[in-house]
């Protein structure tokens, strides 16, 4: 690079930024700024604060492989734990004097006379870059349906992830409006303080067991002790999903196993809901795969109680004092608890991105959904590298692996510039389009598509989801492949 130390700006210090900040450093880059729109480093565990809420992986895996921790008190940590967690990884890599809190980036301009990003916050300080990384995420802007009559309910109304703890809920009758990732987490917790629990499903879910529980001491000390304990059990987890669960996403899964892993789901319900319409409602109508996997030990026991009224009647709309079905049917609520999930497929909003030639990033998305070569890199945008960026999640295993992945792909990126005393790198158009063109054409041997709605898709198009194991990722970025990007300097003249 025609700088030594290249300057890097950092959006979000979530999992994603936090873990390219540590890797800059431990590869003796400090020339780094990380930009958080909140107060505190965290991502989606310092947003979502909801009661119960937890992760759906691991901790074990759901943690950085360079910072395992022995102290996890339970198999499934909470989210005050993992919120610990990461800023107990800040402040131990050095990472704070880089971090600048309350300060939401709202775009950022690549200069091709200069070969600069210009980075503007909220505030309107503007700031210059050799490098740009984005990770803001996806699990951070609450979607809420516009519903007709919405302002005219009398009582409190929030999304789950932005929590209003100032509400009591005992003896209340609540409304919860949605039923996947985050309701499942949530209403075994309300449900034994309220008086009545409606919950309103759009379409369910399958759900499996977690078994979770508390880790005894001894494993504690084993893990500190000893720790390639803990690197295997890493393994183990890490087995389970790309060798047990991941076949459950593909349409040529065995019918056995698929009916084996629906077979467990269904007894996991019926051992704790007797009621059959409640059972009805519970079952999903697609194979298992095609939309998230839940796990919860808490929920089915929860929803099997008689306070607890599940019905797939749809919302027409929010009246002063609850909520009135399509059928015509009234429902009382002192309080509406919105559980209807993120916009995750916009993947850089609300900054907007100007690359090359004035193009806009999310204006190229908004026809056909967004793309990326390795999810990371987009042809238009040089030195413009995303993290959790378009197709890039899992259905059956940790994301924190796919971070990992970025991350060194980033790096081997820098250091190609660096070699090549070039100021920055643009993936070729061709090798875009190529890329996503076999990656699409991988989708039919997915079984996501069989399902006309979930949060995995943009108009018909799974733009989020990765199509093969973390092994196959893991090795696709071990490097970057230097044919497929152009390289360039300032532009003179």
């Amino acid at each position: 690079m025609n700088t030594p130390t290249p300057r890097i700006g950092i959006v979000g210090a979530g999992f994603s930024g936090l873990c390219a900040g540590i890797q800059l450093k431990s590869k003796g880059i400090d020339t780094f700024t990380i930009f958080e729109k909140g107060d505190r480093v965290g991502g989606t565990w310092r947003e979502n604060t909801y009661p119960g809420a937890e992760c759906d992986i691991p901790s074990a895996l759901y943690s950085y492989s360079f910072e395992r921790n022995p102290n996890w008190s339970h198999k499934w940590s909470e989210q005050a734990e993992i919120l610990t967690y990461l800023e107990h990884c800040a402040e131990k890599n050095g990472l704070n004097p880089h971090i600048k809190l309350n300060e939401a980036v709202t775009a950022t301009t690549f200069d091709e006379a200069k070969g600069l990003w210009t980075l503007t916050t909220s505030d309107g300080q503007a700031f210059e870059f050799d490098a740009i990384i984005c990770a803001v995420g996806q699990l951070h802007k609450p979607q809420i349906p516009n519903i007709d009559g919405r302002e005219s309910f009398a009582g409190p109304s929030f999304h789950s992830a932005e929590w209003d703890h100032s509400v009591d809920l005992a003896g209340k009758d609540v409304a919860v409006i949605g039923n996947a990732a985050s309701a499942i987490q949530f209403i075994p917790q309300l449900q034994p303080q309220v008086k009545t629990l409606n919950v309103f499903q759009r379409s369910s879910n399958w759900m499996l067991p977690k078994n979770d529980r508390e880790y005894t001491q001894f494993e504690k000390w084993l893990g500190a002790a000893l720790p390639f304990t803990l690197r295997f059990y890493r393994f183990l987890i890490w087995f389970r999903g790309d060798v047990q669960l991941f076949p459950l996403m593909q349409r040529k899964c065995p019918k056995w196993l698929r009916a084996k892993a629906e077979d467990q789901a269904k007894q996991y319900m019926h051992a704790h809901v007797s009621d059959p319409d409640k059972r009805a409602i519970l079952t999903p109508d697609y194979p298992m795969g095609a939309k998230r996997i839940l796990f919860s030990d808490d929920y089915m026991p929860a929803i099997g109680q008689d306070n607890v009224h599940l019905t797939t009647d749809a919302v027409a709309r929010m009246t002063p004092t609850g909520i009135e079905t399509a059928s015509g049917n009234a429902i009382n609520a002192d309080v509406i608890v919105f559980a209807t999930g993120f916009n995750t497929t916009d993947f850089v909003a609300p900054m907007v991105v100007t690359g090359r030639a004035g193009r806009v990033l999310n204006d190229e998305w908004k026809e056909n959904g967004a793309e990326a070569y390795l999810g990371i890199t987009h042809t238009g945008y040089p030195n413009f590298f995303m993290m959790y960026g378009p197709n890039t999640n899992l259905g059956h295993n940790s994301i924190v692996l796919m971070i990992e992945a970025q991350t060194k792909y980033i790096l081997s990126c820098l250091s190609a510039l660096k070699n090549r005393n070039v100021k920055w790198l643009d993936v070729r158009e061709d090798a875009q389009r190529d890329y996503n063109t076999w990656l699409q054409g991988r989708m039919d041997d997915m079984i996501w598509g069989v399902v006309d709605d979930s949060w995995y898709m943009r108009q018909g198009k799974v733009t989020n989801n990765w199509v093969g194991r973390t092994t196959e990722y893991i090795k696709r970025t071990k490097k970057i492949d230097a044919e497929k990007y152009e390289f360039g300097s300032v532009a003179t003249g």
